[in-house]
């Protein structure tokens, strides 16, 4: 079997895989919105891709401590380019779950850990409720992944959902409003800027003889307007009109004028779905930290370090049937937005005479 195009050369070292079939339950199918909703709250919405990708890549370059070489490396590589942990943390933020794929290169060795699309992967479950296995289909193709709980051929990580036993929940959903409203106020302005950035107006005829244009009339009116008087191109344009026509220029209403203060507001509102100040998105009207060292400082404290603990003790907890108490942290010491912390933490730690050199290690430990 071919891995879809890629990893045609580790097929053999996946024992058990079966393509279509399986006698179990698929569990639920994902709102086929969700792709709208990438390409809304993702693809496009800068504000909210910005954020996405901010923690993203904090991840995904967080120095990592492993109980084994070998497991490092598998956390640490790269998979088209990108590293491993950036799209795992992408997709749980996104989608609310990540699928690591073991490619093992022998009956007791991993070879490497490839990330799935998660909107293309479901839960087969057995009599009982439990998983039993993982399908993965593209297409009319369908690849089904064994759930050995000692050595599964897939390692889900999901964030926690209150309603769902099976499928985790991202921040996505939760920004869609803003989202929404972020987006069709840009669309707004772009209408408005089109229109020379001036609110419209109103054509009115008076005739001093009462006479009635016609239907030809009124539509010869309303095709020169369009042509010669509407879009960027003509702004300033001087409008020449004949007897008993009169332009009325409508203006802006407090609410309309307000409509800026509603898309910054929906702007940290994203920020907010996601975890990262709205300073760090160089968000107006929002400067709870004094400035941007500690702001950087609550993102990896609030937002950056849970979800890297979640994700790398996932991939621990999945592969601790190949790596005996499989261990993997985050090194605080080489983490530079903390340096500082860790600093005051060491001279504290160094100052407590009362604790042996044992204490103090347990202390400092991440």
């Amino acid at each position: 079997m071919k891995w879809f195009g890629k990893r045609a050369a580790r097929d053999d070292a996946r024992p058990g895989l079966a393509r279509g079939g399986g006698s179990g339950v698929v569990l639920g199918e994902w709102p086929r919105s969700y792709e709208a909703q990438v390409r809304d709250g993702y693809c496009g919405n800068a504000v909210a891709q910005r954020a996405v990708r901010l923690v993203a890549e904090a991840v995904g370059s967080a120095p990592v401590e492993a109980s084994d070489p070998a497991l490092a490396a598998l956390v640490g590589a790269r998979v088209d380019g990108r590293p491993v942990l950036e799209t795992v943390a992408a997709q749980l933020m996104l989608h609310g779950n990540a699928y690591l794929a073991v490619l093992r290169e022998g009956p007791d060795d991993v070879g490497e850990l490839f990330p799935l699309r998660p909107e293309r992967v479901r839960v087969e479950l057995d009599a009982l409720g439990w998983p039993a296995a993982y399908r993965y289909q593209v297409g009319e193709r369908v690849t089904r992944f064994g759930a050995d709980p000692h050595r599964p051929e897939i390692v889900h990580l999901k964030g926690f959902n209150p309603v769902d036993d099976h499928y985790g929940l991202g921040c996505l959903g939760a920004a869609s409003g803003a989202v929404a409203v972020h987006n069709a106020a840009a669309r707004w302005s772009k209408a408005l800027l089109d229109n020379a950035a001036r609110p419209s107006g109103v054509l009115l005829y008076e005739p001093g003889d009462g006479a009635v244009l016609s239907a030809e009339q009124w539509a010869r009116v309303r095709d020169e307007l369009d042509r010669e008087f509407s879009g960027a191109a003509n702004a300033g344009r001087p409008m020449i009109l004949e007897g008993g026509f009169k332009w009325a220029a409508l203006s802006l209403s407090p609410a309309d004028m307000d409509f800026a203060g509603t898309r910054d507001a929906a702007a940290r509102e994203i920020a907010l779905a996601f975890g990262v100040p709205p300073m760090l998105l160089g968000l107006p009207g929002d400067n709870t930290y004094a400035n941007y060292r500690e702001a950087n400082r609550a993102l990896w404290r609030l937002t950056v370090l849970p979800l890297a603990g979640a994700v790398l003790g996932g991939i621990a907890h999945g592969v601790r049937g190949w790596f005996e108490d499989a261990r993997l942290v985050v090194d605080l010491d080489r983490v530079p937005a903390l340096a500082e912390e860790r600093a005051m933490l060491w001279k504290s730690v160094a100052a407590a005479d009362w604790l042996s050199d044992d204490e103090k290690r347990q202390l400092v430990r991440p």
